[in-house]
């Protein structure tokens, strides 16, 4: 099943986002070579592709799972947790409808 994870970050955590940005890459790549990835992306803080020093808010990821269980363990052990980016972690079953 689809699951959708939403990380919130915690402010001025931009520097540790950047640092830990490499391990959480490889971590969405391996899902995406799987063939269990739909999408993954970060939440610019201001209406720009690339927000500069304004960061971003968050990050969304929506990929397959075998069950809750399992998405909100891949989701806990997200470097970015690791690194204290994220103040909040949601996971939730996601049904896609389009396209």
């Amino acid at each position: 099943m689809w699951y959708l994870i939403l990380g919130c970050d915690a402010p001025d955590t931009l520097p540790q986002r950047l640092a830990a940005r490499g391990e959480h890459l490889a971590r969405l790549q391996a899902l995406r070579d799987a063939g269990r990835l739909l999408l993954a992306g970060p939440l610019p803080a201001v209406d720009a592709e690339d927000p500069g020093p304004a960061g971003f808010t968050g990050s969304l990821i929506v990929a397959e799972f075998e069950d809750l269980a399992a998405a909100q363990a891949f989701a806990e052990a997200d470097p970015y947790v690791k690194a204290g980016v994220y103040a909040s972690v949601e996971v939730r079953p996601f049904r896609q409808v389009l396209p």
